[in-house]
């Protein structure tokens, strides 16, 4: 099983924001937004990670993130939502647009990619390497 670390950032959140996905200690994809949150920048670096495994031929993946809140959605709540309309018994889902999108790839990945949950900024070198390439990319690093 292959693995890719995630992070996103904004700074301030919310502001300026960048994302990464780390493969073997070097980025494969990065990205930017000019006004955006640390959650979304969490999605966007999640999103980027299925659709880089989508482009990968056939192989099975673990996506590490220290994005609890993600995990969630993907694995708890989502299905729920969707049955219900898209929407929740408290009212509007934030970020719709990102929820639907990752969702939408989780679920056409199948059994080939798995979410696993790392605590952030403990000293684990993959997940401080995706912090730091979030942070470059934020800044306005690309591949």
């Amino acid at each position: 099983m292959k693995m890719l670390w995630t992070d996103g950032s904004a700074s301030p959140n919310p502001g300026p924001g960048g994302f990464a996905v780390i493969e073997d200690g070097k980025p494969v994809a990065l990205g930017r937004e000019d006004n955006t949150t640390n959650i979304r920048m969490e999605a966007m670096a999640l999103i980027a990670a299925m659709e880089y495994i989508q482009s990968q031929p056939e192989d099975d993946y673990q996506i590490n993130t220290d994005s609890e809140f993600w995990i969630n959605v993907l694995t708890k709540w989502a299905e729920g939502w969707k049955e219900n309309g898209w929407q929740k018994k408290s009212g509007e889902i934030k970020n719709l647009d990102l929820v639907q999108k990752i969702y939408e790839l989780w679920t056409s990945l199948g059994d080939n990619v798995k979410l696993q949950w790392t605590r952030g900024h403990v000293g684990t070198e993959m997940n401080e390497a995706a912090d730091k390439w979030a942070n470059k990319a934020r800044k306005g690093a690309t591949l």
